[in-house]
């Protein structure tokens, strides 16, 4: 089992989603987060005697989910398919190991519990 870890544009997430389930992928769980990586924001203002202002940290959308094994590298390929833009802050996938899983309501383990 892998925890697939994707930080995407809020805007695409509905599209992000969507695809998921068509691929089988259901369950997942969605934070928003402000955070910033290489675009390091955004500089706006600078007309009518008002200054340049940067915004540095952008609002941004984190998926995770848990797969089996061999429906990882599916995961990272939806993802990257409907979240790309092909502009600077389209996001970043990290991919955990996950040693177990455990379902509450019955009590299974492992794959079984997904």
């Amino acid at each position: 089992m892998n925890k697939v870890e994707a930080i995407i544009r809020p805007e695409k997430l509905n599209d992000v989603k969507e695809a998921l389930v068509a691929v089988g992928l259901v369950g997942l769980n969605v934070v928003n987060v402000t955070g910033r990586g290489a675009q390091r924001g955004v500089t706006t203002g600078g007309s009518r005697g008002v200054g340049r202002y940067e915004i540095d940290m952008l609002p941004k959308v984190k998926l995770e989910l848990v797969v089996h094994d061999d429906a990882t590298q599916q995961a990272i390929d939806t993802i990257v398919e409907n979240a790309r833009t092909g502009n600077i802050g389209d996001g970043k996938i990290f991919i955990y190991p996950v040693t177990d899983a455990i379902k509450v309501r019955t009590g299974e383990r492992g794959d079984e519990a997904l």
